[in-house]
Formats: structure tokens, C-alpha cells, sequence
């Protein structure tokens, strides 16, 4: 048997009313998918991390707890990590307290962490004189580098805190670390 056909006027009318609704649920489910993917995903397409939760500054450093260690034989400057400060947190982070002292006695002393899966690192807060912290303005996540001018985060990231990518559970493992020059996979044996 044969269909009806009907005239495209009268199809169109039955077809409009269904189209029109049909036409906004579309819309509101592409919306959906999009919300989260800005959320979670930056311009490019990559995974934001997690957030980083704000993390506590310590007491300021107290000279009797500064711990030198060894950047450059060609540096005038001091460089010290505040043993009180040495943290791992439950998300590998490791958290110091760094001292500079230049030759003429100036002092900078910075909150940072390091992340040795990822050879980062961030500076959480900068100390005033008045031995006080401000947070730092600028805390995001930049790669560790091998420069004259950061050269000392290069030194703690490869001799001291994360040598040969090997993650150090315990601040005291990384004390020790600091007072024996190195870490002891990288010491030259007799």
C-alpha cells in the first residue's frame, strides 16, 4: 500500500514544534561537557593539576639552624637551608627555608618547595627584615635550570634533595644529606 505523502507545508508543521525543543536540549547538552572541561583543562587541552592546598609558612630562621651547603666554587655568596624548616609533604613535595647571604652581608631568605618527579620548583613566600614572611605574588610551578643566576636551585635539586631522581622521604635523610656535602649515591668512593 501505498504512504501518503503529504504536502511539504503540512510535514513541516508536524516536524517544527518537536524541532524546536529538540534543538535547545541539544544545545544544553553540548553546554555541559564544556563547563567541566574548563574547570579541568587549560587554552592548550592539558590537565590543570589539583589545586595545591596554601601551605603553612614556618617560623622564621634562626641562625643556630642554618645548614650551609656548596653551590659553586666561584660564588661569593653564602647559601644555607634552615634545618627546621625541611618538610616532605604527603604530595612529595619538599619544603625549605633558603638563605642567601651575599658578600657584603645582604640577606635574602625565601619559603620554597621542590618537586623532584617534575624538576620544579616555587617560591611560597619572601622574608622581610623585620623577620616576617609575604606571601609571594607570583607562586607557580617553574622548571628547575642549570643558570648562573638560579644555579642554587640546580645544586639542591641535583646533589641534594633529588639526586638521580631519587626522592628523600624524611627530613632527616635530607639533614643528613646537608651536613655530609651531598647525597651519598654521588660521593666518590676510594
Amino acid at each position: 500500500m501505498p504512504t501518503a505523502v503529504l504536502p511539504r507545508s503540512a510535514a513541516s508543521a508536524r516536524w517544527l514544534p518537536g524541532a524546536r525543543h529538540a534543538h535547545w536540549l541539544l544545545a544544553a547538552l553540548l553546554a555541559l561537557p564544556l563547563t567541566g572541561l574548563a574547570e579541568d583543562y587549560d587554552a592548550d587541552g592539558e590537565q590543570r593539576p589539583a589545586a595545591e592546598p596554601e601551605v603553612e609558612l614556618p617560623a622564621f630562621p634562626q641562625t643556630e639552624n642554618l645548614l650551609p651547603f656548596t653551590v659553586s666554587a666561584t660564588t661569593n655568596n653564602q647559601f644555607l637551608i634552615d634545618g627546621s624548616s625541611l618538610s616532605v609533604g604527603s604530595d612529595g613535595v619538599t619544603r625549605y627555608t633558603l638563605v642567601i647571604v651575599s658578600s657584603s652581608g645582604a640577606r635574602n631568605v625565601s619559603y620554597e618547595g621542590m618537586k623532584c618527579t617534575t624538576g620544579e620548583r616555587r617560591l611560597y613566600a619572601l622574608g622581610r627584615a623585620d623577620g616576617t614572611w609575604a606571601r609571594a605574588r607570583n607562586d607557580r610551578w617553574v622548571r628547575i635550570t642549570n643558570s648562573t643566576l638560579n644555579r642554587h636551585h640546580a645544586a639542591l635539586f641535583s646533589d641534594y634533595f633529588c639526586p638521580i631522581m631519587v626522592v628523600q622521604q624524611t627530613p632527616e635523610q635530607l639533614l643528613d644529606t646537608l651536613r655530609h656535602g651531598g647525597h651519598p649515591a654521588l660521593r666518590v668512593r676510594p
